[in-house]
């Protein structure tokens, strides 16, 4: 008890929130690419700012390397004062230079700062860049490879300097790109709000609309300012009211039908108690007492067809409760359940099977009820010294057969008689009309189909239930 009442408030507490489900798909992504953007840009600003100095770099390698000669066998570096002065001048950012002589020994400039192998096929006048560090500092290199005049080995140049000046320009960069979407983003967060509030808003109204209905109200809902994605919804939920609407419309006829089934046994009880009151021959008396066991008999056997009704109407029993059952088998034990009321009638009832069992997949309370409610009908409508038989035959699908050599059902009617309540005219046996009714719902619900037959005999009515074998496909029947 208390364990169904937690996973009730469960249920109730646990909700799916198509807003919210929208707004994480749309805000998730963009909190999770903002992160990999900012990077990019930081990469993209950092390559901007590279440019120009890079630029300025490689025209001080030019510059050096004109500055280059040959002396005899000796490489020198007529570097005046001032332009010394020039290339050292740098406020924000340190400055270092090189010349490597034909043999890679030091000609001029700073001995610290690193190496770089020579390549046959690296081309000559052209200025390379490379990143390195010097005491530990990262500095952007500019360098090239000069020859001069006719001799096979080339001096190599370098000009280096720190980053400051690339790193502060890099900031302002990134500052400007992002910090206005410091802003932009919950700016982008409430118009997505607003969007999807106003989106949904059709789905509200949708809501409103059903919530001022009154309970009774099964009519279609309108499709006119439905979102075209709402739209199969709202055909599928018109669709399940309409059925449900078919079905309530069922359920009042057939109370109103039992209703006045039900008023006749129970009006002939009491007109009858009422006799036997004021009646003082024994004889008479006992007359009446029969009378009223009779007719307490014919409602018994009404509610009792109404229950078996009920329940295979019942939703419960359409899911649940099936099992594998020997069909033969249950057929024999109802057919040997009627061999009394068969024998007050004088009536030869028997039974044919195969011998063997004959498995399907059913309810066996339901499956019971349909063969009784079966062979009710034929000894019901059967002459004193008639025949019933009942039959179960094994081929693709299971096969009962109850065949009797009665008055038989004409073909106006053979349709007609799985009506709830309807009687062939012109017979003189007392029932309620629901036999057949019952055996009708109950072979819809095990997938099986019911033929109404003529006699081999040429009189009386052939019933026949055609039933998937278990395991078999229910669409398989024939027609």
């Amino acid at each position: 008890m208390r364990q169904g009442k937690s996973k009730r408030l469960e249920e109730r507490t646990e909700f799916n929130s198509l807003f919210g489900e929208i707004l994480d798909w749309m805000l998730v992504p963009f909190l999770l690419i903002w992160p990999i953007s900012i990077a990019l840009i930081h990469s993209v600003a950092n390559d901007i700012a590279d440019q120009p100095y890079d630029q300025a770099l490689a025209e001080n390698v030019r510059v050096l390397s004109h500055l280059v000669r040959m002396e005899g066998n000796v490489v020198r570096v007529n570097f005046p004062m001032p332009a010394h002065e020039v290339l050292r001048a740098d406020e924000e950012d340190t400055v270092y230079f090189q010349v490597l002589g034909l043999n890679g020994e030091l000609v001029s400039g700073d001995r610290d700062m690193p190496g770089i192998a020579m390549s046959e096929d690296v081309p000559s006048e052209q200025v390379f860049f490379r990143d390195a560090k010097i005491g530990g500092a990262d500095v952007r290199v500019a360098y090239l490879f000069v020859r001069l005049g006719s001799h096979p080995q080339r001096v190599t140049i370098q000009v280096a300097e720190t980053r400051n000046k690339r790193s502060a320009l890099g900031s302002r960069i990134i500052s400007g790109v992002t910090l206005p979407q410091f802003a932009i983003i919950p700016l982008a967060a409430i118009l997505v709000w607003i969007g999807l509030s106003r989106g949904i808003e059709p789905l509200n109204r949708l809501q409103r609309l059903i919530r001022r209905r009154r309970p009774s109200d099964l009519s279609p809902i309108g499709s006119k300012g439905i979102p075209e994605e709402v739209s199969p919804l709202i055909f599928a939920f018109n669709d399940m009211m309409a059925r449900l609407e078919q079905n309530l419309q069922a359920q009042q006829r057939f109370i109103a039908d039992a209703a006045h089934q039900m008023r006749t046994p129970i009006t002939g009880l009491k007109m009858q108690t009422d006799l036997a009151l004021v009646e003082t021959d024994p004889e008479q008396l006992r007359q009446s007492l029969r009378q009223i066991a009779a007719s307490a008999d014919r409602a018994a056997h009404l509610i009792n067809q109404l229950l078996a009704l009920a329940r295979a109407d019942s939703s419960h029993q359409k899911i649940h409760a099936f099992e594998r059952i020997d069909i033969e088998s249950l057929l024999r034990d109802a057919t040997r359940e009627w061999v009394p009321r068969a024998l007050e009638k004088n009536i030869d009832l028997g039974f044919e099977g195969s011998g063997w069992p004959l498995y399907i997949d059913g309810n066996p309370l339901l499956l019971h009820e349909m063969i009784i409610n079966l062979i009710d009908n034929a000894i019901k409508y059967t002459p004193r010294g008639g025949k019933v038989t009942t039959r179960a035959r094994a081929a693709e699908f299971a096969v009962l057969e109850v065949e009797d050599d009665g008055i038989g059902i004409g073909e106006t009617d053979r349709e007609l008689v799985f009506e709830r309540f309807y009687r062939v005219l012109g017979t003189e046996a007392v029932g309620s009309g629901l036999g057949l009714a019952i055996v009708r719902e109950i072979a819809d619900l095990h997938g099986a189909s019911v033929q109404i037959k003529a006699n081999s005999a040429g009189c009386g009515t052939l019933m026949q239930i055609v039933l998937p074998r278990s395991g078999q496909h229910v669409g398989a029947l024939p027609g």
